[in-house]
């Protein structure tokens, strides 16, 4: 067969292969194979040197014409495979218009955070401010300065997680370390009282450690706000009127506060605060044990004892302090029957606030 004949059956046969090609790929390994730098047809093309001269015209012809008939065949069978390529792309990506859209879910701040920032503005608008402190406290700011000696028994109320301190002692059991995780915010107190000028007016939020185990009304951890004020001529009555206008102010202008005597080593006199119950009105029922109110939060007057310690004169200034936990006072305002749930993440209770 000579080189003519060659070229009828490369061109003849590559034609064909054109024609049985499936998709664009299939045209594009075709492509390589005849025209690509290592193609049966590049190939004849650089061997025009080796073509006697009498042949050369005739040959030369025929090669630019097979490479034309192969050109232009690619060129038209890939306008037609791309053309069903993308119609069956279109189809297969093709969008249900009847199907329900899909919304984009907006977060919003936890009912936790959303309380705290709503408690620090009713503070804010009272003129104090809003302090914060380690979360790894030291033995002598959470429970010593407080009027807690290491011997005294409100500690038991109080058990936390002791840390190894900076010393590396293998050991981290009660009594072994001077650190631990705060069970209050009133360290903070007692760092602002060393701190700051007079007049003190703060609030200290922030998350607290107990060895608790979580039930309906117990965490293990949860968040504090207390509150002080350190002033000259404060008297309980100022921090009546203050928690009875917070309570107003959280819970709603037709509830009721009273006051009950209690027991804090940091304050003196002390006394626990209740709200009158919003399912019942006052009445009883068994969301407030068919008392009539719920107990909110601890307080009183600061012990001279704490205000010694943190070096301010007890017979020129006095003050109060009060401390209440934040998931306490969610779901007392909400209705919620069990604290867990505000830590459970169920988007459908959650995003009911």
């Amino acid at each position: 067969m000579d080189i003519i004949e060659e070229l009828d059956s490369l061109q003849h046969d590559v034609l064909a292969r054109i024609k049985a090609a499936e998709d664009t790929a299939a045209l594009e390994e075709i492509r390589v194979s005849v025209l690509g730098k290592s193609g049966t047809l590049t190939a004849h093309l650089r061997n025009m040197g080796s073509v006697p001269k009498e042949q050369k015209a005739e040959v030369g012809r025929a090669l630019n014409e097979a490479r034309q008939a192969v050109e232009e065949a690619l060129a038209g069978a890939k306008d037609v495979l791309s053309k069903a390529e993308l119609e069956a792309a279109i189809a297969s990506d093709a969008v249900d218009i009847t199907l329900p859209g899909r919304h984009q879910h907006i977060g919003s701040r936890h009912l936790i955070n959303r309380l705290i920032d709503e408690i620090s503005e009713i503070f804010l608008g009272l003129g104090y401010s809003v302090i914060e402190g380690p979360e790894v406290e030291t033995d002598y700011y959470n429970f010593e300065a407080l009027n807690a000696p290491a011997d005294h028994p409100s500690r038991s109320m109080q058990d936390t997680f002791y840390v190894r301190d900076m010393t590396g002692a293998e050991s981290a059991v009660r009594g072994e370390s001077n650190l631990l995780l705060r069970t209050q915010t009133s360290g903070v107190q007692v760092h602002a009282m060393e701190d700051q000028p007079m007049p003190i007016y703060v609030i200290a939020p922030g998350k607290v450690y107990r060895r608790d185990v979580a039930d309906a009304s117990h965490l293990p951890q949860f968040h504090q706000i207390e509150g002080l004020v350190v002033d000259k001529g404060i008297t309980f009555g100022d921090l009546k009127g203050t928690l009875e206008y917070m309570c107003k102010a959280i819970f709603g202008e037709d509830r009721k506060t009273r006051f009950r005597a209690h027991y804090f080593p940091f304050t003196e006199p002390s006394a626990e605060v209740d709200v009158s119950c919003g399912i019942c009105h006052g009445e009883g029922c068994r969301m407030c044990k068919h008392t009539g109110w719920l107990e909110i939060l601890g307080c009183g007057m600061v012990d001279p004892n704490v205000l010694q310690m943190s070096g301010i004169d007890p017979e020129v200034y006095s003050g109060f302090a009060f401390g209440m936990g934040v998931e306490r006072i969610a779901c007392l305002k909400y209705d919620v029957p069990d604290l867990r749930m505000l830590l459970d993440g169920d988007m459908r209770f959650l995003e009911q606030f």
